[in-house]
């Protein structure tokens, strides 16, 4: 996969982008009064994945259209989005 504006690919660029670009920890259960050099970056990464899969189905019918945005969803790194996040907010603090 190619590198995308220096993310891992275009998915992961693209939803943090349009999904996760104006969020921060506290927009997450658990995180309200963490500390980013305390976050579990895995856990978070978990929460920030089922968060945009409930964005999906909330927000199209079943069918192809979502059958698409899961795969898609699918080669995002989670991992990478909540590192960002985490980095950010230790930036902010």
């Amino acid at each position: 996969m190619e590198k995308c504006n220096g993310w891992t690919n275009y998915a992961t660029w693209r939803v943090n982008l349009e999904v996760f670009d104006q969020l921060g920890l506290g927009d997450f259960w658990g995180y309200a009064d963490a500390i980013p050099e305390n976050v579990n970056v895995y856990d978070l990464s978990i929460q920030l994945k089922d968060y945009a899969d409930d964005l999906i189905v909330e927000n199209s019918a079943d069918g192809l259209a979502r059958d698409y945005a899961r795969a898609f969803l699918n080669d995002v790194n989670w991992y990478e989005i909540a590192s960002a996040m985490v980095k950010n907010e230790m930036v902010q603090s």
